[in-house]
């Protein structure tokens, strides 16, 4: 090593090392009598003691004696820096702890590599286990997930929306709340070219990516199944007209009526804002203006489970008197008794899908045209709707 020049007499000899100071050298000079280290060592120690404040590419250029920009581009392994620069600077940036400013980084790339998802209710199975799907593509592609809670609230899913567009999200999978009917949140930044997937509940006049359950089809089997049991009047719990779900299970439900020659009576329609207190109300209200309904279909299994808990306390048998079927497949469906017949939706596979098609729409870029995908479900029979079916 060089002799070091003493920083107040300017003499080399009769300087000498005098232990360290936070892991830094420290020197001692005889003749004046004076502690001192290297301005190197002395900004280093400088820099720790500052514990509040997070460290700059700015401090490791002043520390190392070089420019901003050279600092920049030996961390990022510029081939125009030297060797020996590209170490010296690295060993300090690891020293100072230094972590990259990536949301610096995002705003000159346009790129976070984060998706924002907005779903009603992160709390039921059905989306939380979609929100695993998600997240296993996303993670696999090297993607975060953003996620937030409508709480069925058409303002909250407006302002989320922006927040996440503000936060420059590279897209954004959302599925509507229940109070939705307008979509101009959603139009603003599709024009602008942002990915932007609708699941679940979609609105079908935007030009824009959609993955949709295997609604129709599933209402279909399921209202099938019913007939085959040799019930004749199947009451349809459903929810508010505006939601396409619930059309498109409508459709479901009188496609099958037609196969087997059942007039469509609009009484057996049960509309409710799909809140418990508002199902069991209206349940109640058409079990008693009609007795002759054998069978409930419920457009969803949180309802189907309240309806055989509630029907079972006024002494109901289930499936004796009445039959009861769900849709969704929620966990709480096979533990009830009666098991809930339903239609497993199979939400992990739906929740990748909603993901992979995001990323179809990166790759493809200007030349990506909107895509429709449903994701087939399964007919799951248990004893809600079957008398004679043995238990598990």
């Amino acid at each position: 090593m060089p002799r070091v020049k003493c920083t107040r007499c300017n003499k080399t000899e009769t300087v000498s090392k005098a232990g360290f100071v936070r892991g830094k050298q420290r020197f001692f000079c005889k003749e004046c009598n004076y502690h001192f280290m290297l301005a190197r060592e002395r900004e280093l120690v400088k820099t720790h003691r500052t514990k509040s404040r997070v460290t700059t590419i700015m401090d490791i250029a002043k520390i190392v004696g070089v420019s901003e920009s050279t600092v920049s581009r030996a961390l990022k392994d510029h081939e125009d820096i030297s060797a020996s620069t590209k170490a010296m600077i690295k060993k300090i940036a690891e020293e100072l702890n230094y972590q990259p400013n990536t949301l610096a980084r995002s705003l000159t790339q346009r790129e976070t590599r984060t998706i924002g998802v907005i779903i009603p209710d992160i709390e039921t199975n059905f989306f939380a286990s979609i929100l695993t799907g998600i997240q296993n593509k996303a993670s696999a592609a090297g993607y975060k997930v953003m996620i937030s809670q409508s709480r069925e609230s058409h303002l909250t899913e407006v302002a989320h929306t922006h927040a996440f567009m503000n936060n420059w999200v590279d897209g954004l999978l959302i599925c509507h709340s229940k109070e939705t009917q307008s979509f101009d949140h959603i139009k603003m930044y599709a024009k602008n070219g942002i990915p932007i997937i609708q699941f679940d509940r979609v609105c079908d006049d935007l030009e824009i990516s959609k993955v949709l359950l295997d609604d129709e089809n599933g209402a279909f089997l399921l209202t099938e199944h019913l007939l085959q049991q040799n019930c004749k009047r199947i009451m349809l719990v459903t929810g508010p007209d505006h939601l396409n779900v619930c059309q498109r299970r409508l459709e479901g439900y009188k496609k099958a009526l037609k196969k087997y020659k059942m007039p469509f009576d609009a009484s057996l329609l049960c509309s409710t804002d799909l809140s418990i207190a508002s199902i069991l109300h209206n349940v109640d209200k058409h079990l008693e203006f009609d007795r002759s309904v054998d069978s409930i279909f419920s457009i969803s299994d949180i309802g189907a489970i309240h309806i055989i808990l509630h029907l079972k306390k006024k002494g109901v048998k289930i499936p004796g008197d009445i039959c009861v079927v769900g849709f969704g497949n929620e966990p709480a469906g096979e533990m009830i008794e009666p098991a809930l017949t339903t239609f497993n939706q199979h939400t992990v596979k739906f929740g990748e899908t909603v993901a992979q098609l995001f990323f179809d729409q990166l790759m493809e870029e200007e030349n990506f045209v909107p895509k429709t995908k449903i994701v087939k479900g399964s007919l799951l029979i248990r004893q809600s709707s079957c008398p004679f079916l043995p238990t598990d």
